[in-house]
């Protein structure tokens, strides 16, 4: 007896298989569902396999070749057998060939298609990476078109890269480089009172940058909101209309101004203003270049111990990023200080205020918008300065 196997697509074609190949006198012996593996199961659907028996003395016809077409197999050439009837052991060792044959076409195929989704996972890598760096780029542009500094910019995007998914949104790329911005703006310094000795707040900057003005309105905060006790002291008297500003607001507000010429003199203005919770020291704007005058500031900082003093370095968000890089410079040979942001309605770019948060590290303070006292200053907000920067003007 003679005892092969059909696989088709459907019981009905295996069965028709094993007639043309067997002849009609063909017993089905038995009938399973073959699922293919591997990766190969995801493009063809189960076949049939079906066992058929016929008599060995009954001659048939090898029709291997259009039963394998049959399966939709690519067309493989075989030797075409001669119609003379075969013998067992040749029908054995064609069918093994066959079977051979069969399983290394499933093979090859499976490899097909292993690499058609490796090359198709890599080109979709590919674009989604090009999609990354598209929005990248746009965004870095648009941080250098706020003067942001090339080194900062760029700081920022390589920061935030390593941690971007490949798929990443354009939104999700946004908020990265957007809370990247805020964490290195760090969280503002604010003036506040102590309970155990007066305060005395320094502020310090070129001329012409507003730091009269600035002192009226957040000493009018404290005077008016908080009810502090505050005085005014003054060490610029190179300037007499800069001495009679801050008098004016001093006696609009009822407190008290003392015009210092020396060290001595903070000495005794130390004493009459013991009592006081907060004393606010406007300094002379000199020459940030002059080594004689910085020196001059310094020792009237260094006249208050460093417990009971802090020290704001005013600057006009106006000023050339170079020059500001100058100042900054020479004033943090003077003291340690905070950052202040005047004239902040006078321009459409807020880049340098985080260029200069980034050169010296010094904590960022209040900003002024207008010269209303005491309504135009507020304190700095990193979210606010990190959304103008990602913005068009």
């Amino acid at each position: 007896m003679i005892i092969k196997k059909f696989q088709a697509n459907t019981e009905t074609e295996a069965i028709i298989l094993a007639k043309e190949e067997l002849g009609k006198d063909a017993i089905v012996m038995n009938i399973k569902k073959i699922s293919p593996k591997g990766f190969y199961k995801l493009f063809r659907k189960p076949l049939v396999e079906v066992t058929a028996a016929i008599d060995d003395n009954i001659t048939y016809r090898n029709d291997r070749v259009s039963a394998i077409k049959k399966q939709n197999f690519p067309d493989i050439i075989y030797d075409e057998p001669e119609d003379s009837p075969q013998t067992e052991n040749d029908n054995t060792k064609e069918s093994s060939a066959i079977e051979e044959k069969l399983n290394n076409l499933q093979s090859l195929i499976e490899k097909q298609i292993v690499e058609k989704e490796v090359n198709q996972s890599a080109n979709d890598k590919s674009k989604a990476l090009g999609k990354n760096l598209a929005c990248i780029q746009l965004i870095y542009n648009q941080l250098i078109l706020n003067d942001v500094d090339e080194k900062y910019a760029n700081q920022i995007i390589s920061e935030i890269e390593g941690t971007l998914k490949k798929d990443a949104s354009m939104d999700n790329i946004l908020s990265s480089i957007y809370q990247k911005i805020v964490l290195k703006l760090g969280q503002p310094i604010t003036i506040d009172i102590q309970n155990n000795a007066p305060k005395y707040v320094f502020f310090i900057g070129p001329t012409g940058v507003g730091k009269t003005t600035t002192i009226a309105k957040i000493a009018s905060k404290f005077k008016l909101e908080k009810k502090a006790k505050v005085a005014f002291l003054t060490s610029d008297t190179y300037r007499i209309a800069a001495v009679e500003q801050l008098r004016t607001y001093a006696n609009i507000l009822g407190v008290p101004l003392n015009v210092i010429y020396n060290v001595d003199e903070i000495e005794q203005s130390r004493k009459e203003f013991s009592d006081y919770d907060i004393i606010f020291v406007d300094t002379a704007g000199r020459s940030h270049r002059n080594k004689n005058q910085r020196d001059d500031i310094e020792s009237l900082i260094n006249a208050i111990p460093e417990n009971e003093r802090e020290v704001y370095l005013v600057l006009s968000a106006t000023t050339k990023y170079r020059d500001l890089i100058s100042i900054t410079e020479a004033y943090s040979e003077i003291s340690d200080y905070n950052l202040i942001f005047t004239k902040l309605d006078e321009t459409n770019s807020v880049g340098n205020l985080f260029n200069i948060r980034m050169l010296t590290n010094a904590p960022l303070s209040y900003a002024t918008f207008g010269q209303d006292v005491p309504d135009d200053i507020d304190r700095i907000d990193p979210q606010s300065i990190a959304k103008q920067l990602l913005r068009g003007h």
